[in-house]
This record gives structure tokens, C-alpha cells and sequence, in this order.
């Protein structure tokens, strides 16, 4: 699925990955291919990527995600 995490400053992001796993508001969230649509809060935390090329991790403040046709979007502070 595609994924982009973009902050104030910067695209931290753009590309694949199998699964993604957030800090969501009410508690941790983990998306996978097909994923139902969903919109969001996140706390303070850490998004974690599976990618072809292993995982990548990145620390947010909190923000918003938006799941919907296979790509995540995620607005990070």
C-alpha cells in the first residue's frame, strides 16, 4: 500500500509498505493491505513501516492518519 508521512516542515515519507503500525489515540492501530477507511487521532509515539527494505521507524507528536484504497496518509507533528 502506499504511504505517505508528511509534517509541517517535510515530507518524512513517500513510498511502500506491507503493514504500518500507529499510536493511536485510544491505543496502538495496525493497518495492512484492504484496510477499511479510517480517519484518525495519534499521540505522541512511534510509526512503524514494513518495507521491502526492513523496517522504518519515526517518532511523531501526535497528528492525524487517513486510511482509504490501500494508501495512508499520515499528518504528523
Amino acid at each position: 500500500m502506499k504511504v505517505d508521512i508528511l509534517s509541517p516542515d517535510s515530507n518524512l515519507y513517500s513510498g511502500e509498505a506491507s503493514a504500518v503500525s500507529l499510536p493511536g489515540k485510544d491505543g496502538s492501530l495496525g493497518i495492512l493491505e484492504n484496510h477499511a477507511p479510517l480517519i484518525t487521532t495519534l499521540k505522541k509515539g512511534v510509526v512503524k513501516l514494513s518495507t521491502n527494505e526492513g523496517e522504518k521507524t519515526f517518532d511523531v507528536g501526535g497528528g492525524v492518519v487517513e486510511v482509504n484504497h490501500n494508501k495512508v496518509i499520515i499528518l504528523a507533528e
